[in-house]
């Protein structure tokens, strides 16, 4: 059925002509709701998957929280540099762990709590197995700390961090309750080479003493914390941001917290650091290399009166200062001519989306707005893209 509606597709046909046609055919409309549903995630998985996304099967919630291809890629790297003949791939999902595991000649072990996830992982391991010429690997079906590592070279985990389901998940509200456990992975973090995925906002607390820490971003989008132990663990660092934009890979490092610039006078360009440095506490780092001080103690901006290009931070130009004061604010835009407005805020009690209609903003120029603190003080930065 799949194929099927792939081929009308490549012919041409939308979604709801191929629905008509198909029931008009017979088709039973429960299955073709399931196809509709999966053709549709599969157009979807091609940003994180590629290409091999058109043959694989997905789930809502299992492809809403799989690893990008890329950022897989460097998980599995990380074990193949460690001497990993085998990982055990602990809360597999659909098996976007397992696949770049197979990719970089490494034996993937992997187990998967809820059964069809399980299904749809197997499908996914077979498919690229038949691709890369290995042989396809068993998903074990059960509770991950039941079943356990087996006599695998290393161990991945990336715990449930959602309650159960195939769609219409919600995020569950203590690590203690993640599927595997931190507690659980800790453990093994203590025995093998071991590697976490977690969430972006993951709670800095819960980081061991011993773990080498790693935020990753792709293309502005801040997308997990990593927890890397043992052999994959790189000498010297425990803390790292790693900034992926299109092709290009770039990552600041660091044994430990950075301390944070000193506040400095609003320079001639503010620098908004990417998530990734933000939540390594890099941005000290990072201010180093711009030459650069903090806008206000506490609050994420960098300021400086030179222009450095770097891929760890955008930066902004600053125009003018205008009045921060709302009413005052809409008048200063209008006289401008700014009808296109992109608002950022830190350190500021405002919504940029109520705020932007309630500008009534109109004209042809376009800026960016920062409503931050400098110097103690609230500001309303207008400044344009470098």
């Amino acid at each position: 059925m799949l194929d099927r509606i792939a081929a009308r597709q490549r012919d041409g046909h939308g979604v709801d002509a191929i629905s008509r046609a198909l029931r008009g055919e017979g088709v039973e409309p429960a299955l073709l709701a399931a196809a509709l549903t999966q053709t549709g995630l599969r157009a979807k998985a091609r940003a994180k998957f590629g290409e091999i996304a058109a043959d694989l099967l997905f789930t809502r919630a299992a492809l809403e929280q799989a690893t990008r291809e890329r950022v897989a890629d460097l998980h599995a790297e990380r074990f193949r540099a460690a001497g990993c003949r085998s990982v055990a791939d602990l809360g597999c999902g659909i098996g976007a762990e397992s696949l770049a595991l197979l990719r970089a000649g490494i034996a993937p072990l992997p187990v998967e709590l809820d059964p069809l996830t399980a299904v749809f992982a197997q499908h996914n391991l077979a498919v690229a197995a038949g691709r890369l010429g290995a042989a396809i690997p068993g998903v074990r079906v059960g509770d991950a700390e039941q079943l356990g590592a087996e006599d695998a070279d290393g161990v991945f985990l990336d715990p449930a961090r959602r309650t159960a389901g195939h769609s219409d998940t919600r995020r569950v509200a203590s690590p203690d309750d993640y599927s595997p456990s931190l507690r659980f992975a800790f453990a093994l973090a203590e025995r093998r080479p071991t590697g976490v995925k977690l969430g972006p906002g993951l709670d800095r607390d819960l980081i061991p003493d011993r773990a080498e820490a790693q935020w990753v971003s792709v293309d502005g989008d801040l997308v997990e914390t990593g927890l890397w132990f043992g052999a994959t663990a790189r000498p010297g660092i425990r803390r790292a941001a790693l900034v992926l934009r299109g092709a290009a890979a770039h990552e600041l490092t660091a044994d430990a917290d950075a301390q944070d610039a000193p506040v400095e006078a609003l320079g001639s360009y503010l620098y908004e650091p990417d998530g990734a440095v933000i939540r390594a506490r890099l941005i000290g780092a990072l201010a180093q290399r711009l030459d650069a001080g903090m806008v206000s103690g506490g609050i994420a901006y960098l300021t400086g009166d030179r222009l450095v290009e770097t891929p760890f931070a955008s930066a902004f130009r600053v125009v003018e200062e205008l009045p921060a004061r709302e009413k005052d604010l809409r008048r200063a835009l209008a006289a401008r001519g700014i009808g296109t407005l992109e608002i950022k805020k830190r350190g500021a009690d405002a919504d940029p989306a109520a705020l932007r209609r309630r500008l009534k903003l109109r004209g042809d120029a376009s800026a960016t707005l920062f409503l931050t603190r400098a110097a103690g003080r609230h500001v309303a930065l207008l400044a344009e893209r470098c």
